[in-house]
């Protein structure tokens, strides 16, 4: 936590014998105290979003209705984005005071912001993350949280080094797969061998001719760390049908389908089967009757199968003999997935979905786009983070950065 709250404390603390005894009584706000609607603004965790397009403006009100944040601060490199933000904020709080930015750096500057919450496009994830953390900021980062598997270890590593508390985004991973879940965890499915998720598709090349850029549209900014490209509506369209009419149908930004559903999917079959801790070890590349799949098989041997032919979506397998239950994880708190976030940066625990366990399902995602792209089996070393002997792979280990924004 940071020094302001104490200042804010020893203000309610020293305000009382201003002028001695003589003096008249100080009358403050109820405000100042919290009430049912908020917590006192010396308990609350002061928070800035970056990214407010479809998905950020979801977890920005999501915060707003959080009594235990004060949300100061918005920035997008969209001003009509960064209006409607702004004016959300600003309407509950019920003054003029968020503060709206096109740099994101601008926004991790400011010392009296706790936590950020990030919604860019995927290729931005990281260097959001990776900078709030260096700047002292807790983070909760929408998912997919990587575009890269070397992505992934840097913003691990980041969180760990700077104490920081950093928190995936997918709430899917614990809302909707809750019966599989239940089984898995209560020992109905027995010893289990393996589970098969279904998504599609794969990410594209976009060609996409130039339009004009639109006022107030800052599109340099927006590509960041991608290659140069000419603006087009639909390489900044943030919607959710990934048919070649947004960013997250291409290459350059996403990783398609298979990072963006397969983010809650992976997520949810890996938290199911109890291997949200590892990495894959190897990817097994079938194509057998014109019909491409994936094996992964993990360091306990359980198996995950992508598209598996006859399979349905986290359709699990298991010896089928009742085992004992065990203790599921869950959200900390209250108020779902956010209200976790909020309760582990004011406790200093760790997140349900921590940075580490939603690296490992992005992990899964790439590992598989590499197996598709060079279309054959991988093996994978998670402790060194390469393709053993595999020079051809590792270069699908990361991807250039335009100038400056390098990790």
């Amino acid at each position: 936590m940071h020094h302001h709250r104490s200042t804010r404390r020893d203000f309610l603390k020293t305000a009382g014998a201003v002028g001695g005894a003589a003096a008249a009584p100080l009358v403050l706000p109820s405000s100042v105290f919290g009430d049912d609607e908020k917590a006192a603004p010396s308990e609350r965790i002061v928070m800035g979003g970056i990214g407010i397009g479809n998905m950020g403006r979801g977890d920005q009100r999501a915060f707003l209705r959080n009594r235990d944040v004060q949300y100061v601060a918005v920035c997008d490199v969209n001003k009509n984005h960064r209006d409607r933000a702004k004016g959300a904020a600003d309407g509950h709080n019920k003054n003029k005071d968020c503060a709206a930015y096109n740099d994101f750096r601008e926004l991790l500057a400011r010392d009296d912001i706790d936590a950020v919450h990030c919604a860019t496009p995927d290729h931005w994830h990281a260097l959001v993350v990776v900078g709030a953390c260096r700047a002292g900021k807790d983070v909760y980062c929408q998912k997919p949280e990587t575009r890269t598997l070397r992505e992934g270890k840097l913003m691990v590593e980041a969180a760990r080094r700077y104490g920081r508390v950093v928190s995936g985004g997918s709430q899917r991973v614990r809302q909707d797969y809750n019966k599989v879940v239940d089984r898995c965890w209560n020992g109905e499915v027995g010893k289990i061998k393996s589970i098969n998720v279904n998504v599609n598709p794969l990410p594209t090349e976009c060609n996409l001719p130039a339009e004009d850029i639109p006022d107030g549209f800052d599109w340099d900014m927006w590509l960041g760390p991608a290659p140069w490209q000419p603006y087009h509506r639909y390489r900044v369209s943030g919607s959710f049908r990934i048919n070649g009419t947004c960013w997250r149908s291409f290459s350059d930004f996403s990783g398609g389908g298979m990072t963006d559903w397969g983010a809650h999917h992976f997520g949810g079959a890996t938290f199911a089967v109890d291997v949200r801790e590892l990495q894959p070890v190897e990817v097994t590349f079938h194509n057998e009757d014109r019909k491409k799949w994936l094996t992964y098989r993990f360091p306990n041997g359980i198996l995950l199968t992508h598209n598996k032919p006859g399979k349905g979506n986290l359709d699990v397998e298991g010896d089928g003999e009742k085992r004992e239950s065990k203790p599921q994880p869950q959200y900390k708190g209250s108020g779902g997935i956010y209200g976790d976030f909020i309760h582990c940066v004011k406790t200093r625990e760790k997140p349900f979905r921590d940075i580490e366990f939603a690296v490992n399902t992005a992990a899964v995602c790439h590992l598989g786009l590499a197996a598709y792209e060079l279309e054959r089996s991988l093996k994978w070393d998670p402790a060194k983070q390469e393709f053993p002997g595999d020079e051809e792979a590792n270069r699908l280990v990361d991807r250039a950065r335009r100038e400056p924004w390098q990790l």
